[in-house]
């Protein structure tokens, strides 16, 4: 298997790329002056920044596909960009090649209330479907933090969930069919409107895939009944570790709620002056957990619900009153990630999975990192099916702070791994990630990977570098692991 390389575009002068690419797309939507390129240097991990050579907004199919084939033709690398909501670095720029967004695909093309699907453009709002079908009783199940802004491009290339997934699933579970063009300008459908479809199961490669495999142009995705009721019980715990057992003993009991999220007392005091959602600020850590369903359905889970919080420990239970009360509830859980603004100038944002077993081992071990590296860490995260989102608060402005933010960051997705889950969640790999990929998946498993993205894109021009570790990195992020915890050549510059 060949190494992952960077891509060369051969070009020095991009002026006659640029007049070849407006012959299929309007001037306008051909971007070339830094001022305009520059809202679009990185996506939501602005740890990573770099200016593209040129940014490309078709409005349609067609000029997709002639951006697509012109950048074959030179071989220039091009990255596909949703809403920039990512936080993996999955649509940093390519120095020397297109940044393709598809933002002004944006149209709602089909929506049938019988069979329960809709047919969507790549730029359209994930919450913007369910405003659209609410008319019909039914919704969009994958509910991001971001889903306000985040496009369902952006959801499939990243197989993104929410705060309900645990019942309804992630993206993948959610997302029937998908109209994508390959590097070649080629059109293909992977999945189909029907339960199943022929021949190998190529659509739940695609989501996920970060862009790395085709250009999203359309998507089916499932809609599902609004339920009849909904209530969600707010559990307070004097530890986090008395929490993570709760979540653990919720699951055990046979109870699977619509949500089960957790957040820690840094993090309820830092989205409490923001929200205003009546969290229980003296808790060392809180469960916000959801019933839905038939009225009498959900009565009986929150009295089961109630009883296994009772014996866990819980030292106090609030039970949403009405649909407003819930709503708060879940506003709060949602607006962490802003309220971060309110305590700290900037913020990095952890994505690892771990067996629910381990919450409170884990979280008790980055406990001891914010003490090691000296930062201050917000959990707040999908409990329910061990998806952590630790916030790490630091100062861009101190690059001490942003090297040991990184190193901080690194380590608990290395806990991830150790104690047998996964680098990633919903937030995809991108660039933060590459290097615990090595960690995670052996060489003959990562070439594997590379296979699958060289049958779509052999000349690896679609958001190069990204998720698949080289064998040299690997090497060289593997010889940074030695006994101890000493760094060989420590005066040497690292990647």
């Amino acid at each position: 298997m060949r190494a992952q390389r960077q891509p060369v575009t051969g070009l020095n002068d991009f002026s006659a790329l640029i007049a070849e690419l407006k012959k299929g797309v309007p001037s306008h939507c051909v971007l070339s002056r830094p001022e305009e390129k520059k809202p679009f240097e990185c996506d939501g991990l602005t740890l990573f920044k770099e200016m593209p050579a040129i940014v490309v907004l078709p409005e349609n199919e067609e000029q997709i596909i002639h951006v697509l084939k012109t950048c074959k033709k030179h071989a220039v690398p091009v990255v596909p960009r949703g809403a920039g909501t990512g936080l993996s670095g999955g649509a940093t720029p390519h120095s020397q090649g297109v940044l393709l967004g598809v933002s002004k695909l944006n149209k709602i093309r089909h929506i049938d209330p019988v069979a329960a699907i809709a047919v969507v453009e790549p730029g359209v709002r994930n919450l913007a479907i369910s405003e659209a079908v609410a008319q019909y009783g039914l919704y969009y199940a994958p509910d991001p933090s971001s889903q306000i802004a985040c496009s369902i491009g952006g959801n499939i290339a990243e197989n993104a969930g929410g705060v309900h997934c645990l019942k309804y699933g992630l993206t993948v579970h959610n997302v029937m069919r998908v109209r994508m063009i390959t590097i070649d300008g080629d059109i293909v459908e992977l999945g189909s409107a029907a339960p199943d479809s022929p021949g190998l199961n190529l659509l739940s490669v695609f989501v996920g895939s970060e862009g790395m495999l085709g250009i999203v142009t359309e998507a089916t995705v499932k809609l599902i009944p609004k339920p009849e009721a909904a209530t969600v019980i707010m559990a307070s715990f004097d530890s986090v570790k008395a929490a993570g057992d709760a979540v653990r003993d919720i699951i055990a009991a046979g109870i699977i709620p619509a949500g089960l999220e957790m957040m820690d007392q840094r993090a309820t005091q830092m989205v409490e002056p923001f929200v205003k959602a009546g969290y229980d600020l003296d808790a060392q850590a809180i469960l916000l957990c959801e019933s839905d369903g038939a009225p009498q359905e959900v009565e009986d889970e929150i009295q089961r619900m109630t009883a296994v919080f009772e014996k866990a420990g819980a030292v106090r239970l609030q039970v949403s009153a009405n649909e407003q009360e819930r709503l708060l509830f879940w506003a709060g859980r949602k607006n962490a990630f802003p309220a971060a603004g309110r305590v700290s100038p900037d913020y990095y944002c952890m994505d690892g999975t771990i067996p629910r077993k381990q919450i409170a081992n884990v979280l008790t071990q980055m406990a001891d990192m914010e003490r090691k590296y000296g930062l201050r860490c917000a959990n707040v995260f999908h409990a329910g099916d061990g998806n952590l989102h630790p916030l790490i608060l630091f100062d861009a402005n101190d690059p001490d702070e942003v090297r040991r933010a990184e190193d901080f960051g690194a380590e608990i997705l290395e806990l991830c791994i150790k104690v047998g889950g996964t680098v990633t969640g919903e937030h995809g790999v991108g660039l933060e990630k590459i290097n615990q990929m090595c960690s995670q998946f052996t060489r003959d498993e990562l070439d594997a990977f590379m296979a699958i993205k060289c049958a779509f894109d052999p000349e690896e021009l679609l958001n190069p570098t990204k998720q698949i570790p080289t064998l040299n990195r690997c090497a060289e992020y593997g010889k940074m692991h030695v006994h101890a915890g000493q760094i060989k050549f420590p005066e040497l510059e690292r990647f």
